[in-house]
């Protein structure tokens, strides 16, 4: 359909649309010169140290913290939407296989789209918002699941079956790994997952809406959101990050490594922000998850992220450079045993909460979000010449 500009009003936004408001939420917001972000009224920090994935999976898409009765209704019923239909488990290995060397990530965005049409997803369109509620669930439910079984696969193992009895992130790192995980590796993996379930309109959230925006399904709106999420700009980081570490190798390197790549004008990993002009909030709470399990490679982040910022406050002065989530999330998962190439895969595990609380916002809101670009090619119109 063609666009009558005269009858249409144009305002130039930044690019990347920095800054620009385009909707209302009451799913949660990023205070960037404050350095805290939130979870409806809740500071996520605080929720990741206190509560349980669970509840904080509720309460985005109930918009409420469960009391006891609710908590162990969810958990239960969650918990049984963790296994998959058979046609799904059947086709997973050829899945895996085709997806290769891109990862579980890649193939997760096929079995999605499968899962969605042996559950009968049908557009939020044409659905009520407790269909649509449950659709999100029968799909976050599973993400760990797939996720876990295309790894295996992918090397090679027999995918493990998900257990009803353990918690969401305890029986992620039990399917990944084919062992029960020690609760206190457990727990700094669930405290990971909260602490990135939500963060603003980031670019997968975006997507997600404007996805949703369309009418169509829970699975498309989901599928849309991983492949945002894939790109090394937005969830490719933590173990690039991990990377720096290695690269550096020992403390007596980190001052001219990081001199030589800042006047190159490479970028460092797993520092700078777009939004937060302060520490991020969830890096520091990382760095406190890892110091408590100590050691060598804890102490060495520790010492990278001190120089490195001293060493970008010098050759940047007046620019904010801190560490991002990424940073310590990469040590964080590598001390629970998780492989660099699971790190984004992880990420995807907690965020698809986050897109499901967006997904549902969304959906109420009927207006299809359909911006408009400026046209800078050859004047038009032009004659098109003859044939040859």
């Amino acid at each position: 359909m063609s666009i009558n500009r005269a009858a249409t009003a144009s305002v130039d936004v930044p690019r990347g649309l920095a800054g620009v408001v385009v909707t209302d939420t009451e799913v949660g917001d990023v205070r960037g010169l404050e350095g805290f972000y939130h979870y409806r009224q809740y500071s996520a920090v605080e929720l990741a140290q206190t509560r349980g994935f669970e509840d904080v999976w509720h309460l985005l898409v109930h918009g409420e913290l469960p009391d006891a009765a609710q908590r162990a209704a969810f958990v239960e019923r969650t918990a049984g939407l963790r296994r998959l239909p058979d046609e799904v488990w059947a086709a997973l290995p050829a899945i895996a296989a085709a997806s290769g060397a891109s990862g579980p990530l890649a193939g997760m965005r096929t079995a999605l789209s499968l899962l969605g049409a042996a559950k009968g997803f049908r557009p939020v369109y044409d659905i009520d918002t407790d269909q649509r509620r449950r659709d999100t669930l029968v799909a976050a439910a599973a993400v760990p699941t797939l996720l876990t079984a295309l790894h295996r696969l992918g090397k090679g193992l027999d995918p493990v079956e998900p257990r009803e009895d353990l918690s969401y992130a305890a029986n992620y790192l039990y399917m990944l790994t084919g062992s029960e995980p020690e609760p206190h590796r457990a727990r700094a993996v669930e405290q990971y997952l909260i602490s990135t379930i939500d963060h603003g309109f980031n670019a997968s959230t975006f997507t997600a809406r404007v996805i949703t925006s369309t009418g169509a399904d829970v699975a498309a709106c989901l599928v849309g959101a991983v492949g945002a999420l894939s790109g090394p700009l937005h969830g490719g980081a933590p173990s690039r990050a991990l990377d720096t570490l290695d690269a550096i190798g020992t403390p007596e390197r980190i001052d001219s490594w990081i001199r030589e790549r800042v006047l190159a004008g490479d970028r460092i990993m797993g520092f700078g922000h777009a939004i937060y002009r302060t520490e991020d909030p969830r890096s520091r709470m990382l760095r406190e998850v890892a110091q408590g399990f100590g050691g060598p490679r804890v102490d060495f982040a520790v010492e990278v992220e001190r120089q490195v910022e001293a060493i970008l406050a010098e050759l940047k002065p007046g620019r904010e450079l801190h560490t991002n989530v990424e940073f310590y999330a990469g040590v964080v998962m590598e001390l629970c045993g998780l492989p660099r190439e699971m790190f984004t895969p992880t990420f995807a595990a907690a965020r698809v909460v986050g897109w499901s609380a967006n997904i549902l916002e969304q959906a109420v809101d009927s207006k299809i979000i359909r911006p408009v670009a400026r046209y800078v090619g050859p004047a038009a119109p032009a004659a098109v010449p003859g044939a040859a």
